[in-house]
């Protein structure tokens, strides 16, 4: 039951995933970070089927290095989620990935910004985005509570009304959350919020 969702205040993003991997009935761990850094201000927080996850978000991440490490320039937000949606678009025809992504970044001159990229390659810049079974809850609780220009700790208490909404409302709800937020700054960790802790490994 995966649940990944952002939103855009003043001057970041921020977006949040759970750390659930699951398989069937079965959860292998509950600290698998489902948010990948693209590049130094640019964040993708990915749900769907855990092999085209990993693969297309690594995808996604070498070729966006690619283009700086070419060109002398990274990728604005914006172009980055363009090559998103048509690598996305592109697999349809041959072999789907199943995957839905939440993209944020900051660029410098134009500021923050999240795009919705759903698994057939629909793109929307977006102020707020969710995907998964906790999407019914996070967009209604952002539906609510959100308007533009919020602070940092605004958005981080509204993400936490995200989080509590799931946790009692959904029937098999993710118990771990991993909060990014990406400013002026760069992309970065911002806090976990985590109800269950794996077990440590025995030698």
């Amino acid at each position: 039951m995966e649940c990944v969702f952002g939103m855009v205040g003043k001057e970041f993003a921020v977006v949040v995933a759970d750390s659930s991997a699951v398989h069937s009935i079965l959860v292998h761990k509950s600290n698998e970070d489902k948010i990948m850094l693209l590049d130094s201000h640019k964040l993708m927080g990915a749900s769907g089927e855990p092999g085209d996850r990993a693969q297309f978000t690594e995808y996604v991440q070498k070729n966006v290095a690619l283009y700086h490490f070419r060109n002398g320039i990274p990728l604005t937000t914006a172009a980055a989620a363009n090559f998103t949606r048509g690598e996305l678009a592109t697999a349809l025809r041959k072999n789907p990935y199943s995957v839905n992504i939440v993209l944020a970044g900051y660029d410098k001159g134009i500021g923050p910004s999240l795009y919705y990229i759903d698994y057939i390659a629909t793109l929307h810049k977006v102020d707020k985005a969710a995907f998964g079974y906790g999407s019914y809850f996070s967009l209604a609780m952002m539906d609510r509570h959100y308007h533009k220009d919020m602070s940092v700790e605004e958005a981080i208490e509204l993400v936490d009304k995200c989080i509590i909404e799931i946790r009692s409302r959904l029937v098999v709800a993710p118990p771990n959350f991993v909060i990014k937020i990406v400013d002026k700054d760069g992309a970065r960790e911002y806090a976990w919020r985590e109800s269950v802790k794996d077990a440590p490994s025995v030698a």
